[in-house]
């Protein structure tokens, strides 16, 4: 098992920037795909990115690439969401996932493993 706890959220300006934490419990990390996930009010959940666990690959949404990045540091059980060009749309509650030995396709994941959530507004 993994407990996620995400951390970085808050209010910025459009065109800001803020960068999400994600720190994962456990000895088995490296093992584990990770990904964010986010939920805007009166909206469903949507994927936003992931990072394999078995190498560098990575994936975005069609709405944030080119302006976000997700990374990992296995060594301090951290992944990181990088937004850079932040759009008011972009509002939402942001959520940590994360799901052991995944492989499947990331446009139709649903993870096993969730975070309680982190606000991130981006006002006009």
């Amino acid at each position: 098992q993994v407990q996620l706890v995400e951390s970085g959220g808050g209010l910025v300006q459009a065109g800001g920037s803020l960068r999400l934490s994600c720190a994962a419990s456990g000895r088995t990390f490296g093992s584990y795909a990770v990904g964010w996930f986010r939920q805007a009010p009166g909206k469903e959940r949507e994927f936003v990115a992931a990072r394999s666990w078995s190498g560098p690959s990575t994936y975005y949404a069609d709405s944030v690439k080119g302006r976000f990045t997700i990374s990992r540091d296995n060594a301090k059980n951290t992944v990181y969401l990088q937004m850079n060009s932040l759009k008011p749309e972009d509002t939402a509650v942001y959520y940590c996932a994360a799901e052991r030995y995944y492989i499947g396709s990331y446009s139709h994941w649903h993870p096993n493993y969730w975070g309680q959530g982190t606000q991130v507004t981006v006002s006009s």
